[in-house]
């Protein structure tokens, strides 16, 4: 019951359509145009990805967050994120999270709306009940008992059982997470990288995920994901262990969020001393050395700063122009821009306070 009634809440959502406005004195710089009957809006969505994970829409929604275009008019997130200049979008997926919020029922419903949009689309498998990051990396309750055989079987059944109900609704999944910013590895304490055992499970697991994405998807590409962009020894450290291992992937995901959070807020000047600056040009020399080392793409899977930052635009506009340059990077997702007014304590959208683009938002034009 639980289950049925966030299916009903999310497709309730995705049916809603907002027509009220109001004033904005600071309009961003970017042209807003007029939908057509095409799927894609009249948009070129082929090419570099210029993608937004927006995971909160249909909670955010819920809540009663709504967003604006810089008339002031009240739109539909993504339709309007496509007009700022937006071609894929990501979505993470949890097994059973306790309030049904990115569960496969959520994914699908927004998975939906993407794909009408004529969006290309990521899915984001964390294996767990909730987030998984470089030191969360926890079991789903339902799997907490099993033997690293059975996690196995758990990775491919609910990999193929979240991406076939997507196929059965014809939506198209380009790119597939295996694993979210798997830093120290998943699904710990099995697939830990502290450990020969757990570098060895870990690069099972991997292509446990890839095997699967690929029964379910033969095309879709998939994608590896750690975080630290800039950091190169973190990503030697785990490839060349997974390459060792034997494990398969075609792509090489990372995150970057320059500065520093710490009780004064956020810093500018990461832990490190290094700049946006710095980083960026780290970042992008780690892709090229991971292109040239591994044989493989790479894509920027996450990346965000503050959205009240005065150097945002100039931040994001750096990176994607240096981005587009690298043969072998196929794209940038802002992770969740979506985002204002700290919502869920979360302040690097590109949004303002009160549901209107920001400027940062030109560095995804085309």
């Amino acid at each position: 019951m639980k289950k049925l009634k966030y299916i009903f809440m999310a497709l309730a959502i995705a049916c809603g359509a907002m027509t009220t406005s109001c004033n904005n004195d600071e309009k961003p710089t970017f042209p807003e145009t007029e939908g057509t009957d095409d799927s894609t809006g009249g948009y070129d969505m082929t090419g570099f990805a210029r993608g937004a994970d927006v995971s909160w829409l249909t909670e955010m929604e819920a809540s009663g967050r709504k967003f604006y275009d810089s008339k002031g008019k009240e739109r539909e997130c993504m339709e309007l994120l496509r007009e700022l200049g937006m071609n894929a979008i990501r979505l993470r997926v949890w097994v059973d999270p306790e309030n049904g919020w990115c569960s496969k029922e959520d994914v699908i419903a927004k998975a939906w709306r993407a794909h009408n949009l004529g969006y290309r689309l990521m899915i984001d498998f964390h294996y767990s009940d909730e987030w998984a990051d470089p030191l969360d990396q926890f079991k789903p309750v339902a799997w907490e008992d099993h033997s690293v055989e059975q996690l196995l079987e758990d990775i491919s059944s609910h990999t193929k059982d979240v991406l076939s109900a997507l196929k059965n609704l014809g939506i198209d999944v380009e790119w597939v997470q295996v694993g979210n910013e798997t830093h120290q590895g998943m699904l710990f304490p099995d697939g830990k990288t502290d450990t020969q055992t757990g570098s060895e499970n870990f690069a099972k697991m991997i292509t446990a995920g890839y095997d699967a994405v690929k029964e379910i998807y033969p095309e879709a590409q998939v994608i590896v994901h750690l975080d630290q962009g800039n950091d190169s020894n973190l990503y030697n450290r785990i490839f060349d262990g997974l390459k060792t291992n034997g494990a398969k992937w075609d792509i090489i995901g990372m995150s970057l969020y320059p500065g520093k959070d710490d009780d004064n807020g956020w810093q500018e000047i990461d832990k490190n001393g290094k700049t946006w600056e710095e980083l960026n040009d780290d970042c992008i020399t780690n892709m090229q050395a991971l292109i040239s080392k591994y044989n493989t793409k790479v894509m920027m899977c996450e990346i965000g700063i503050p959205w009240n930052y005065e150097e945002a635009e100039a931040f994001y506009t750096d990176f994607m122009t240096k981005a587009k340059k690298v043969e072998g990077c196929l794209g940038v997702f802002a992770w969740e821009p979506q985002c204002y007014a700290g919502w869920n304590g979360y302040q690097k959208g590109m949004f303002n306070d009160e549901g209107y683009p920001m400027n940062s938002l030109n560095a995804f034009k085309r």
